[in-house]
């Protein structure tokens, strides 16, 4: 991906399931019109789940998941479910590829289980019935018999990748089943209109690759672009001559999270501030539940355990928000012997190992589509255990959280 493509947390995740040779790889490459995937009468071509980001008409970015067939066999193919597995947080919309042999010949159990934990975790499914083309049978009469066997509420179509039949509607039933507020939720909610002035602080963060920005500082400011409004950019040190070179006063700050109170300190009394990651805990997630989990800070003590994910992989640096600067902020409160654990990437404690810990803080997640987050929102709240963010945190510690704004007008 370049630098003016849509991020890939910012696409629709559409991830294909189904049997070893269900014709997965196949059907991306007849959606997106290129030879994307792999394809292979050898079963099992598809190890590890296969990201493709593509432009799907009429929807828009999305990014296509390939995945391992769940009936895999043998040692390494156990492990390739699992992958495949892994792959459900973060899948907004399932297509639940079905060959024509299994349509004829088999049964469904193992679809009927697999679209069983879908509708559990609310991601909506389409069954695919592929290789139309070699049906022995009506095409009516086969989905009719497998609506039989997956009950009336999945939708059943039929396509054929070799010949280009049934795509365009699928593609439509695709457009139909996608999240409602996909690519139409907003960074900024209604904390800007057109003509709003906003001071972007923004530290050079040693994370950022040099002459670049971090991910959420550039959407932040594309989207203050879009809906026309003048933004001024400067750093932390900068915020003095940042504001005296203004006219008036900014009408918001946003800031890098990492430096809420010397903003707060240093700003207008009619600006009204917030920061990069408390935005996103609302693009990406639950700020309500954020904002309710940080009210466990009040509730801690020295022996209680923290649990910091962060949703990318890095080598930890001397500067590092979870590793070095939040961990060091709760020792300060509560004393060296808090015990902390970091997790990064997909790595996330199964359930059990969730309730041992007294608290989640979580990144901004700019790396994560929002589904991704909110699955793991559900996981903290299965397992009893608040939730919250990096930006709301600072701010609670830094004693400021109810005098920031939140997105949707909270407080």
């Amino acid at each position: 991906m370049g630098l003016n493509d849509t991020p890939r947390a910012d696409r629709l995740h559409i991830g294909l399931f189904g049997k070893r040779n269900s014709g997965k790889s196949s059907l991306i490459n007849a959606l997106t019109g290129q030879k994307l995937a792999l394809v292979s009468d050898t079963p099992g071509t598809t190890a590890d789940p296969v990201f493709k980001a593509m432009e799907l008409h009429p929807i828009g970015p999305v990014v296509f998941i390939d995945t391992a067939g769940f009936d895999d066999e043998g040692d390494l193919g156990e492990l390739r479910v699992q992958k495949t597995k892994e792959i459900l947080p973060r899948t907004d919309l399932a297509l639940m590829v079905i060959d024509d042999e299994s349509a004829l010949v088999r049964n469904l159990d193992e679809e009927r289980r697999w679209i069983m934990d879908f509708t559990e975790k609310d991601i909506p499914v389409i069954a695919v019935l592929s290789k139309r083309e070699r049906l022995r049978q009506p095409v009516p009469q086969v989905l009719a018999a497998i609506r039989a066997e997956l009950g009336d509420d999945i939708p059943v179509l039929s396509v054929s990748a070799e010949e280009g039949a049934g795509l365009d509607e699928l593609r439509q039933k695709i457009t139909k089943m996608a999240p409602e507020d996909f690519l139409r939720q907003q960074i900024l909610c209604d904390m800007v209109v057109a003509g709003s002035l906003v001071l972007l602080v923004m530290p050079q963060d040693i994370q950022a690759p040099k002459g670049r920005l971090i991910l959420p500082q550039v959407q932040t400011l594309r989207e203050l672009l879009d809906r026309r409004c003048t933004a001024v950019a400067c750093t932390a040190d900068g915020i003095a001559g940042a504001l005296a070179a203004l006219r008036r006063a900014p009408d918001l700050i946003i800031t890098d999270s990492q430096c809420f109170k010397q903003v707060y300190d240093a700003k207008p009394a009619s600006s009204r501030l917030t920061s990069f990651s408390v935005l996103f805990a609302a693009y990406k997630g639950d700020i309500e539940e954020f904002v309710k989990g940080a009210s466990q800070l009040d509730e801690m003590t020295e022996k209680s355990r923290v649990l910091i994910a962060e949703a990318c992989t890095h080598v930890p640096l001397s500067e590092d928000i979870g590793r070095e600067k939040i961990p060091n902020l709760l020792r300060k409160k509560f004393g060296p012997d808090i015990q902390i654990t970091n997790v990064s990437g997909s790595d996330f404690p199964a359930l059990d190992d969730l309730k041992e810990y007294d608290l989640v803080i979580h990144c901004g997640a700019c790396m994560f589509n929002r589904r991704h987050v909110l699955s793991r929102i559900a996981e903290a709240q299965a397992a009893g255990v608040p939730i919250t963010n990096y930006g709301i945190v600072l701010a609670k510690l830094s004693g400021i959280l109810d005098k920031i704004d939140l997105p949707g007008g909270q407080k």
